[in-house]
C-alpha cells in the first residue's frame, strides 16, 4: 500500500496566464515564487529587437530586459502583467500576458526510483486539489498519470513544479536459452551463459554468476530473477562420453577495420557442424568483433567445442570532422590518436595531434601495424567584425550623404532592417548598422544633420583620407559667393602643413607627400562674405581618422 501525504496546498482558481492583444504570444516556464521564470516567444522569426516589462516594479532594475529569452524571479504570490514589445522592420507590436505566482505544493510521490517489468504500467497519483490545474512532463493534465515509459515523471500544479519526482525504469523480459542437451567428448568443457539485463542468478551448484563452467556430466539449472519481473527457471543436461578428440579453431584474430576472416578448421571425422553464427557448414566468414564458437559432432558419437575471439585493430576510420570556420585568435586541435603507431601530417610532422592556427587544408595519415587510415579537413578563419560608419557629420540642406557598411561583413542590417549596399541620407537622423558572422556581432551608429548653408561656411570635424573615395578631402561646405579666401592648417606643434586660397581646393591629409598621423589638427580660415561683403574669421579643429 502506498500512502500519500499532502503537506501544503494552495488553491488557485485563476487561469495560469491570460494574454491580450499582440501577435507574439509567449510561454513561461514556472509560476513558483522565488523561482527563475523563463519567458519564451513562440515564434522569433524576423525579430529585430524586444523589450520585456515583467510588471514587478519592486524588482527595480531587474523589472525589464532586452533579451530574446529572459528570466525573472518573482518574490510575491500575486498576479503580475508581463508586457512584451517586439520590433520587426522598425514596427513595434505589443503583447501582454498575466502570470499568477504561487507557493509550491509540497508532495511525496513515494520511492524516487521504480523498476517495472517490460510491458507493465504504474499509476502515479498526484495531489488532489479542487480547482487546481495539472501539467505532467508529457503535457497530460489529470491529477494522476499511467506510467508506461522509462522516464522521469514530473508534475506542475497551477504552473509550479513539485520538487519531488519519480524515475521509472524497465527491465526487459529475459530471453535465456541454454540450448539443447549435449553429449561432449571426454575432457571437453563448456560454459553455460544465462546473462540478461538487470537480473540476479542462482545455479544449482551454488554459483551466483551469470555463467557456469561445466566439465563433468550432470543436469545444470539456474534460477534467474529479473528486477521487477517474475523469476525464470532454465536447465540443461550435459553428458561426457567417447574418446578425447583434439579440436581447435586456431588463435584469436586481429583484423583491420573493414576486413573479414574465413574460419575453416580441418576436421576429417566431423559429421555435423553448428557455429555461433547459426551456420551449419564446415567454414564461416566473420566480419564483426566478438567470440566465435563451433560445436562439431565427431563420428556421430560425441561433440567437441572451441571458441576464438575476433578483434579489430584500435585504428578506426580517422575522422577530423567537417570543414569549419574559426575566429581569428582561436585554435583547433585535430586528433588522430589511437595509441602507438605512426602519424604523418601535411607538413610531415609526426605527432598524434595537430594544432591549427591559420587557414589551410590539413591532412593526416595514420598506421598501426598493417592497418592504415587518413582524412582531410579545410579550416578557414574569419576576423572579428568592426562596423565603422565614420564620425557624426553635418551637411547642407539639399545635399546627399552616403553610408556604407564598412567593417560589418556580408550579413548585416540597417536600422530599418534593410540590407542595401549603401544608404542615401537626405534628412537629419540617427543611422545604425548591425553585422553578424561566426565570430559574433558588431554595431555602430552615426548622427547625420542637415542645415541651411546659405551665406554660411561650415567644416566637418573629421575626415578619412584613406583613398576609398568617401570623405577623403577636408574643405569648406558653403553656398553663395566668397572672395579673398585663405585656409591654413597647423599640427599640434604649430607647424603650417597646408595652405590654400581656393575653397574648392581641400586638404587630402598629407604633408611633404606623405600621409599625416591620425590625430587632431587646427585650421584658420579667412574670407569675405559675398552677400554682406564683411570679413569672416573662423578657427576650429579637424580629426584625421583612417
Amino acid at each position: 500500500m502506498k500512502y500519500i501525504f499532502l503537506i501544503t496546498a494552495t488553491v488557485v482558481l485563476l487561469p495560469l496566464f491570460a494574454s491580450a492583444q499582440g501577435q507574439h504570444p509567449f510561454t513561461t516556464s514556472s509560476t513558483c515564487i522565488n523561482d527563475s521564470v523563463f519567458c519564451v516567444i513562440k515564434d522569433t522569426t524576423g525579430i529585430d529587437s524586444v523589450r520585456w516589462d515583467f510588471g514587478d516594479p519592486a524588482s527595480t532594475t531587474k523589472d525589464t530586459s532586452s533579451k530574446i529569452r529572459p528570466f525573472h524571479i518573482y518574490n510575491n504570490t500575486t498576479t503580475f502583467t508581463i508586457t512584451l514589445v517586439v520590433w520587426r522592420k522598425g514596427v513595434p507590436d505589443t503583447t501582454t500576458q498575466t502570470i499568477t505566482i504561487v507557493t509550491p505544493v509540497v508532495f511525496d510521490f513515494g520511492p524516487d526510483d521504480v523498476t517495472l517489468c517490460e510491458g507493465s504500467t504504474l499509476l502515479i497519483q498526484g495531489p488532489v486539489i479542487p480547482g487546481a490545474s495539472y501539467l505532467w512532463q508529457d503535457s497530460s493534465t489529470q491529477s494522476s498519470i499511467l506510467a508506461d515509459t522509462m522516464t522521469t515523471y514530473k508534475l506542475k500544479v497551477n504552473g509550479c513544479l513539485i520538487r519531488d519526482s519519480v524515475n521509472i525504469f524497465y527491465t526487459p523480459i529475459p530471453t535465456i536459452d541454454l540450448g539443447p542437451d549435449l553429449v561432449l567428448c571426454t575432457n571437453e568443457h563448456i560454459q553455460l551463459d544465462a546473462t540478461s539485463q538487470n537480473c540476479t542468478y542462482l545455479w544449482n551448484t551454488g554459483n551466483t554468476e551469470p555463467t557456469q563452467e561445466v566439465n563433468t556430466s550432470g543436469t545444470y539449472s539456474v534460477t534467474v530473477t529479473p528486477k521487477g519481473c517474475p523469476q525464470q527457471f532454465h536447465q540443461k543436461t550435459i553428458t561426457f562420453t567417447g574418446p578425447e578428440y583434439p579440436f581447435s579453431l586456431g588463435p584469436d584474430t586481429l583484423l583491420c577495420p573493414g576486413e573479414s576472416v574465413r574460419i575453416a578448421p580441418d576436421v576429417p571425422e566431423a559429421t555435423a557442424w553448428l557455429w555461433s553464427t547459426g551456420a551449419t557448414t564446415p567454414a564461416v566468414t566473420v566480419s564483426s568483433e566478438g567470440n566465435v564458437w563451433a560445436l562439431v559432432e565427431i563420428n556421430h558419437t560425441c561433440s567437441v567445442v572451441d571458441t576464438i575471439f575476433v578483434n579489430y585493430n584500435r585504428l578506426k576510420k580517422i575522422n577530423l570532422g567537417n570543414d569549419t570556420t574559426l575566429c581569428v585568435g582561436n585554435f583547433l586541435v585535430l586528433t588522430a590518436d589511437f595509441g602507438n603507431g605512426s602519424y604523418t601530417w601535411q607538413d610531415k610532422s609526426d605527432q598524434a595531434t595537430y594544432y591549427v592556427t591559420k587557414t589551410g587544408n590539413y591532412y593526416v595519415h595514420a598506421q598501426i601495424g598493417r592497418c592504415e587510415s587518413s582524412d582531410t579537413i579545410r579550416v578557414s578563419y574569419a576576423d572579428t567584425l568592426r562596423a565603422n560608419l565614420g564620425p557624426d557629420t553635418t551637411l547642407c540642406i539639399g545635399e546627399t550623404y552616403h553610408l556604407y557598411p564598412s567593417g560589418a561583413g556580408g550579413d548585416y542590417k540597417w536600422q530599418d532592417s534593410s540590407q542595401v549596399s549603401f544608404l542615401s541620407i537626405t534628412k537629419t537622423g540617427l543611422f545604425s548598422i548591425t553585422g553578424h558572422n561566426e565570430c559574433g556581432r558588431t554595431t555602430d551608429s552615426v548622427v547625420v544633420r542637415f542645415k541651411d548653408c546659405s551665406g554660411d561656411m561650415h567644416f566637418p570635424n573629421a575626415f578619412s583620407p584613406n583613398g576609398d573615395g568617401r570623405n577623403d578631402v577636408f574643405r569648406p561646405i558653403y553656398k553663395g559667393a566668397v572672395s579673398k579666401f585663405t585656409m591654413s592648417i597647423y599640427n599640434r606643434w604649430g607647424n603650417l602643413i597646408f595652405y590654400s586660397t581656393d575653397p574648392q581646393v581641400g586638404w587630402r591629409g598629407t604633408f611633404g607627400g606623405k600621409p599625416v598621423q591620425m590625430t587632431t589638427y587646427v585650421y584658420i580660415v579667412d574670407y569675405i562674405d559675398g552677400n554682406t561683403f564683411l570679413p569672416v574669421h573662423i578657427t576650429g579643429t579637424v580629426s584625421v581618422v583612417y
